[in-house]
C-alpha cells in the first residue's frame, strides 16, 4: 500500500532471526528517489554508488536501524526526519487554460546542469523551477504536489534503506522478475503459510523451487525454532537467493534447515558415503585429518536427515514446484502427521484442479480446495486516496488439503452419536423390561408361601 508523504520507517516486532540493525555483509534493499529498488552488498571500508544520486561510505550505515531515509551530501549521510501527512487545500483553481509549450519553464537544461554542479539543494532548484514556471499558479493543488514530487524524484539525492522483511523481499522479487517466483505475490505467500499453519516449533517438508520465497518465508515464521526439511533436485545445498536479502543469521537457521535431494529421500536409496579413515590407516597431515572429519560431519548429518524424514510425523507440506504435484504428495504423504496441513502452489488452474480432482476420492485427504488471491493496491493520502491504476493480473492458484488416516473401523461423530443414543435407548428398554418382570415373578410366588400359612392356622383351628 502506498503511504505517500507518510513515515519512511515502519516498527516491526524484533526478529529472532534477523539481526535489528544492519551491518557489514548484509545485503540491503536500496529505494532510490525515482521509486526503483536496489539491492547493494554492505561491505566494510567500501564505496556504495547510486549513480546520478551519488555515493557514500559504507560505513556510515553499520549499525543503523532498518527503514531511515538518508541525504547524500559529500560522500556523508545525513538522516532526514520522516514526513507528516498534508492535507491539501482545494481550491477554484482548474487545469484548463493551462497551455504546455518550450517557454513555460524558462530554465534550461544546461542553466540546470549548472546548478547542480555549484553545489545548490535539490530544494532550492525546484524553488527556482517553481518561481519562473508561467503555468505554475493555474495548477490546482493537487497538480501543484505531484510538481514537487515529479522535481524531487528527479534531483533529489536520498535514498531508503528497506527492512528486509518477508513482505518487502517478496514484493522486490516479484516486480523483479515474477516468473522466478512462479507468480507468487505477497498476499499469496501469506496465504501459503498461513494454511500451512507454520508456526514455531514445527516439523515441516518443503519443496521449493521458487527461488527460496516459500522457504524464507517459513523460517521467518519459526523463529528460529522447529525443524524445515527441503527437497530439491541438485545434490548439493540448494541457492535460494532470496534469503540473500532476507539476511538470516547462520546459528540461528542451521540447526533447523537441512536440505536433501530427491535421491537420498528414498527409503531404497543408500547413498555413496566416501570414506573418513584415511587410506594407510594413519593421518599424513592436519590437512588431511581436517579435511576427513568434515566429510564424517557431512556423511553423518547426512545420514541423521534421512532417519529424520523416514521417522515422519511432520506437521505440514508446502510444495511450489515445477514437477507434478499428486507425485511429490504421493511420495512425501507416509511422513506426515495425522491432520497435517498440505499447501501446493501453481501459476496454472489447470495443475491444481487436476490435483483436487486426482485427491478428491481418496480416503486419506480432507476437505481439498483450491483458490486464487485478488490484491488491489489504494494510495492513502488525505483527500487522494483511490486504488492504484496498474494491479498484477495474478498472484498464482493455492491447493489446501489435510490428512488424515484410513480407519476403515472408524465412523463419523454423527453416526457415532446415533449409536450411542440407540445403546442407551436400548439399555432403558431393558432395565424397564427387567423391572416389569421381577415384578411379576415376586406376585407368583406370594401365593405358594401365603396359602400354608393359611391352612396351618385352619388345621390348627380344627384339631
Amino acid at each position: 500500500m502506498d503511504v505517500g508523504e507518510g513515515s519512511s520507517r515502519m516498527q516491526h516486532a524484533p526478529s529472532i532471526t534477523r539481526d535489528d540493525t544492519i551491518q557489514a555483509g548484509h545485503t540491503l534493499l536500496i529505494k532510490i528517489p525515482s521509486g526503483d529498488i536496489r539491492s547493494i552488498k554492505l561491505e566494510q571500508d567500501a564505496t556504495v554508488s547510486l549513480g546520478k544520486f551519488g555515493s557514500f561510505h559504507a560505513n556510515e550505515l553499520l549499525g543503523q536501524p532498518f527503514g531511515l531515509t538518508y541525504e547524500i551530501v559529500d560522500k556523508r549521510l545525513n538522516a532526514l526526519p520522516s514526513r507528516p501527512m498534508q492535507d491539501v487545500e482545494d481550491t477554484e483553481a482548474t487545469n484548463e487554460l493551462i497551455n504546455d509549450g518550450q517557454l513555460v519553464q524558462p530554465l534550461t537544461v544546461e542553466e540546470i546542469e549548472a546548478l547542480k554542479k555549484s553545489g545548490l539543494h535539490a530544494s532550492e532548484i525546484i524553488q527556482k523551477q517553481i518561481e519562473q514556471h508561467v503555468n505554475y499558479s493555474l495548477k490546482t493543488e493537487y497538480s501543484k504536489e505531484k510538481y514537487k514530487k515529479r522535481k524531487e524524484m528527479k534531483y533529489s539525492k536520498s535514498f531508503t534503506v528497506i527492512e528486509p522483511t518477508v513482505f518487502n523481499v517478496c514484493e522486490y522479487w516479484f516486480n523483479k522478475d515474477q516468473n522466478r517466483l512462479r507468480d507468487i505475490r505477497p498476499d499469496s505467500l501469506a496465504q501459503i503459510v498461513s494454511l500451512a499453519n507454520i508456526r514455531p516449533g514445527g516439523r515441516y517438508i518443503a519443496v521449493d523451487d521458487v527461488s527460496g520465497v516459500v522457504v524464507s518465508a517459513i523460517l521467518d515464521r519459526l523463529g528460529g525454532q522447529g525443524r524445515l526439511i527441503t527437497i530439491c533436485d541438485v545434490d548439493s545445498p540448494p541457492a535460494y537467493p532470496v534469503m540473500v536479502q532476507m539476511n538470516f543469521r547462520k546459528e540461528a537457521i542451521a540447526p533447523i534447515m537441512v536440505s536433501l535431494n530427491w535421491a537420498t529421500a528414498d527409503e531404497d536409496y543408500t547413498p555413496i558415503v566416501a570414506s573418513s579413515e584415511p587410506p594407510s590407516g594413519k593421518f599424513k597431515s592436519d590437512g588431511q585429518r581436517t579435511r576427513l572429519n568434515k566429510r564424517k560431519v557431512a556423511s553423518d548429518a547426512l545420514l541423521q536427515s534421512r532417519e529424520e524424514l523416514f521417522n515422519g510425523e511432520f506437521d505440514g507440506l508446502i510444495v511450489a514446484s515445477e514437477y507434478d504435484p499428486y507425485s511429490i504428495i504421493e511420495k512425501l504423504y507416509p511422513y506426515l502427521a495425522g491432520s497435517a496441513s498440505i499447501v501446493v502452489h501453481s501459476p496454472n488452474v489447470q495443475v491444481v484442479s487436476r490435483l483436487l480432482n486426482q485427491l478428491r476420492d481418496l480416503p486419506g485427504y480432507l476437505g481439498p480446495t483450491v483458490t486464487e488471491g485478488w490484491l488491489r493496491q489504494y494510495q492513502v493520502l488525505p483527500g487522494r486516496t483511490h486504488p492504484t491504476m496498474n494491479a498484477s493480473g495474478s498472484g498464482g492458484f493455492i491447493f489446501h488439503v489435510i490428512k488424515i488416516y484410513d480407519d476403515p473401523t472408524a465412523s463419523s461423530a454423527m453416526l457415532h452419536r446415533h449409536r450411542k443414543k440407540l445403546k442407551q435407548s436400548s439399555e432403558t428398554s431393558s432395565a424397564t423390561n427387567a423391572a416389569k418382570e421381577g415384578s411379576s415373578v415376586m406376585v407368583a410366588t406370594s401365593d405358594p408361601v401365603s396359602t400354608p400359612v393359611i391352612g396351618e392356622d385352619i388345621e390348627m383351628g380344627t384339631s
